[in-house]
Order: C-alpha cells, then structure tokens, then sequence
C-alpha cells in the first residue's frame, strides 16, 4: 500500500487538526501527550479534559513542541519532537531516558522524539519509518545537534499501544546509536545530526 504523507509543524493554528487526531479519547486513554510534560502525581489527577487543555495551551504558546502528519489532508499522525527541555519528564533522574550528560535538559540544541501517534488503520504499513525521518528532518532544521529516543526493544505485534514510544529497529535503520542501557528493553538511543 503505497501512502502519501506530509508533515507540518503543529501550531495554534493546527490545533483542530491536533484534535480530530487524538480523538475523543486523547489518543492513548486519554494521555493527550502530557505524560511527558508533568509529573505523575499531577497528570493522573487531572481529567482527560484537564489534560486536553494543558496540550492546547502548550501548542498555543510555541513553539510547536511536534510535526502533524497528514494523508490526503486529513490528519493522520503525530510526532512528538523538540528540546529535551520541553518534555521535562523525559529528563527525570529516574527514568531511563535521562540525559547523558549535565546540562543536556537545558541544552537548546539536544532534542528528544518522545512519542509516535499513528490513526490505528494506518498502523502495520511501515510508516513508522517516514514518521521518524520527518521528525529528523524537523530536529535538523530546528539546528539540533543530537536528537535522543528511548524506544522499545520489542513487541508483540507491529500495532501495540506501547510502540508509541518507537520500536528500536526503527531508529536503527534510520541511524541512532544506542548510548545507553540502563534497563532492559529500553536503550537511551541518539542521533547525531552535527556531522
């Protein structure tokens, strides 16, 4: 199945696009792509509405903190891509997608791809692949000099909910080096966009 893509940074402007995307249930029960912009104890006692209107808020004030992807004009995608910065949780000295080195959080030019969103009829087709490649293109263009995931070694179908995160044979073929391992599964990955 051959399947045009074209991607677009969300802006305030995109933001009913956003939301047709995501859907009444927010994409994943209702995340809204706030798992990785607040803390745990304060995302789960929001509502899904609550967190809806964090995103909102978010995509309004810029800079677009991902990519859309559209099929045919209609929205299709979503690429969650930017500073590390901007996706605090990401950051966490617990979690395993902690930076490398100190300042990397706060380091303009160091991004991290922290989440993959395709509509569910599109899934299984390999569009992972061109979702991964724009969101490199737009990390380049944005002047990152590393762009960081934190994918998933394995799962037990190409259409499991957790491979929102990325598969890691993705970001193998696509050029990352694993540079970190801190548990099982989940390697720290990075793309080194300066050369």
């Amino acid at each position: 199945m051959d399947i045009a893509l074209e991607f677009q940074p969300v802006t305030a402007e995109r933001w009913q696009d956003f939301e047709q995307l995501f859907g009444r249930q927010g994409a994943f029960c209702g995340c809204w792509c706030v798992a990785l912009r607040l803390p745990h104890a304060i995302r789960t006692r929001m509502s899904a509405d609550e967190r809806k209107g964090f995103i909102k808020d978010r995509i309004a004030a810029g800079p677009p903190p991902g990519i859309l992807g559209y099929c045919e004009g209609a929205p299709t995608a979503w690429v969650q891509v930017g500073p590390r910065y901007d996706v605090p949780q990401f950051n966490s000295p617990r979690t395993v997608s902690r930076p490398l080195a100190e300042g990397e959080a706060e380091d303009a030019s160091v991004w991290a791809l922290s989440c993959l969103f395709l509509l569910p009829r599109l899934r299984g087709h390999g569009l992972s692949h061109r979702l991964l490649g724009a969101a490199i293109d737009y990390a380049r263009a944005g002047r990152a000099r590393f762009l960081d995931a934190c994918p998933i070694d394995h799962a037990k179908q190409s259409k499991s909910a957790t491979l929102c995160i990325g598969s890691t044979a993705i970001f193998d073929l696509a050029g990352f080096e694993t540079v970190a391992r801190r548990k099982d599964g989940r390697p720290l990955m990075r793309l080194d966009l300066s050369q």
